[in-house]
């Protein structure tokens, strides 16, 4: 490249920068929004310039940040140090919130399944606990019965051995 030609882009290019260091300053001093593209417009520069000159970027959003000169509410100005605590503080009570929700998803998810399911007539009956003793008595109730079976059985055996024996002496006697 020609050095007349470089040194001329060289001052072109400083002369932007000048421009949109002074754009900046006169944002912050007349309290004018300040933006990437609002910067831009009135320094006279497209907004590619200050995306490939980053420190000129930087003093941007630096400035976007920065309170306004003068507070036209008469509050105390915000300090950059303020609204990072505010943003800190609202990214925790988002993952807490974000946390809480799938905690409520997960609880909802299983109380709709249950009722689903008990709908359904697929699933476990509500009083569960009374059909468990219910069983536990049938049980016991069979044992009792197949002891009592088994006793009858064992008198009628008797019974029988007691007839047959009747019956035998009776027929030899005869």
């Amino acid at each position: 490249m020609i050095p007349a030609m470089r040194d001329g882009r060289q001052a072109d290019t400083e002369r932007r920068r000048q421009r949109v260091a002074t754009a900046v300053k006169n944002a912050a001093r007349n309290g004018t929004p300040i933006s990437v593209s609002a910067i831009a417009r009135q320094a006279g520069v497209d907004r590619s310039f200050l995306y490939r000159h980053r420190d000129l970027l930087e003093v941007v959003h630096a400035a976007e940040l920065e309170p306004a000169a003068q507070d036209p509410a008469g509050t105390s100005p915000v300090s950059r140090a303020s609204l990072q605590a505010d943003l800190a503080n609202a990214q925790a009570r988002n993952t807490r919130l974000a946390a809480r929700v799938q905690q409520l998803e997960k609880r909802l998810s299983q109380v709709l399944g249950t009722q689903a399911w008990q709908e359904s007539g697929l699933g476990a009956p509500a009083d569960i606990d009374e059909l468990q003793r219910k069983i536990t008595r049938l049980e016991q109730r069979n044992v009792e019965l197949a002891s009592a079976l088994e006793e009858a059985r064992s008198d009628l055996d008797a019974a029988r051995a007691a007839n047959r024996d009747l019956t035998r002496a009776l027929n030899q006697r005869g």
